[in-house]
């Protein structure tokens, strides 16, 4: 069986997509990554793409007049490469409709809350100052929505006496680079498919994304 060629697109240092390099070359996986593209030319990711032998590209956002000619640039690059799938991991550019619908089912996202809560940015600090107890992130098929779509997997972790932003924000990343692979490893296997926007996943006990908790690497439906 053909391994699902995958890109990713990054902004910056490219933690999460050392958790997807890592994922990729683990003996058996059913994905492989086909190109890093990044906005940004100084973006760190881009060197542990290199380092790992992967393919790379940058599409600077400053050289294209809107987002139409940007995302028309990043589209002929992905089909260049040949990429099903598209994961983003830390890309800080906003996504037109047209784009994500183009890639439609073959997008996802990571995003450091337990979705559909804490939406958009400071996420740590909104957790914090509602004095929630657990918190994590979520791994979902992209919409036009921000930070919408149906879910794939979810990581949840607590949320400590005496946390601040940083210490709340370390433990939740601890969490994506668990999380994203799953993710990643169950879209790859054939095992997720999306039905009226919820996501099942073959296997699991219930047709619902899966969970992580902090202790257990075990999850519903891996």
């Amino acid at each position: 069986m053909a391994r699902l060629k995958v890109a990713v697109l990054i902004s910056g240092r490219g933690s999460n997509l050392q958790a997807l390099i890592d994922e990729c070359a683990r003996p058996g996986s059913a994905a492989e990554i086909v190109l890093v593209l990044s906005n940004a030319p100084d973006a760190a990711g881009l060197d542990r793409a290199a380092a790992a032998g992967i393919p790379t590209a940058t599409v600077d956002h400053r050289d294209f007049d809107g987002r139409a000619p940007f995302e028309a640039a990043v589209n002929g690059a992905l089909d260049v490469a040949g990429a099903g799938l598209v994961c983003l991991a830390g890309f800080m550019r906003l996504l037109t409709a047209a784009f994500v619908e183009r890639w439609r089912d073959r997008l996802v996202n990571i995003h450091p809350s337990l979705l559909p809560a804490y939406k958009g940015l400071n996420t740590h600090a909104r957790a914090l100052a509602d004095g929630v107890r657990l918190t994590g992130c979520t791994v979902h098929f992209v919409r036009s929505d921000m930070d919408a779509g149906p879910i794939v997997v979810q990581g949840c972790v607590p949320v400590l006496p005496g946390d601040d932003e940083a210490a709340l924000a370390a433990r939740v990343l601890k969490m994506e680079h668990r999380a994203y692979p799953l993710a990643l490893r169950l879209i790859a296997e054939g095992r997720v498919r999306v039905a009226n926007e919820r996501v099942e996943i073959d296997g699991a006990g219930s047709p619902a994304g899966a969970m992580l908790n902090p202790t257990d690497d075990s999850c519903a439906g891996a």
